[in-house]
């Protein structure tokens, strides 16, 4: 058990980070990486691992990372020839066209802010103008309904009248033709 645990102990794994792990789009190096691993995999999957095959596995794995050094050595010198100062040149123009663009949509939500706000205090005030403006209709209707209910008990008063004095002069019509006969 003692000769176990020490051994899985050496051989204990490193967690990749974040920042290790590849990009979402893997590079050529990355996608020439993975093809020599698969096509090991396949290699060793069609052979037999045996004891005795082991040795010559570990030389052919040594010529294999040797000839992948070289391909990356290649890579970085045609990496090296590469223009920087064209490409620093480039993404520099592509910042400010961006920053550019969006100091005017800034400018235009600022804009748009204003008006809204705008239509909304105009709202405001149309609602409050309307709710006064309804008010004051209100009172003056039942200020109105109130007078006409006034005239209209005043109408039937003036009937009354009208009918009481028209009694009233036919009885004095008729008084004064006692008074006419008596006398005569």
């Amino acid at each position: 058990m003692s000769s176990l645990y020490t051994r899985s102990k050496e051989f204990t794994r490193n967690r990749k980070s974040q920042s290790d792990s590849p990009p979402s789009s893997p590079s050529p190096i990355a996608k020439t990486l993975r093809h020599e691993r698969l096509s090991r995999l396949d290699t060793a999957s069609s052979t037999p691992d045996t004891y005795s095959d082991r040795p010559t596995g570990r030389s052919s794995a040594y010529t294999r990372r040797e000839n992948r050094l070289a391909a990356l050595s290649s890579r970085t010198e045609d990496d090296s020839s590469r223009d920087y100062k064209k490409l620093y040149e480039s993404a520099l123009s592509e910042n400010q066209k961006l920053k550019s663009k969006l100091q005017d949509a800034q400018v235009e939500l600022v804009d748009v802010r204003v008006k809204l706000d705008k239509v909304a205090q105009q709202k405001q005030e149309k609602t409050s103008d309307r709710s006064s403006m309804l008010e004051m209709e209100k009172r003056e209707k039942r200020a109105l309904e109130r007078k006409l209910s006034e005239m209209e008990e005043e109408m039937k008063v003036l009937a009354e009248l009208k009918s009481d004095n028209q009694r009233l002069k036919d009885e004095n019509g008729a008084l004064i033709r006692v008074i006419s006969k008596l006398s005569k």
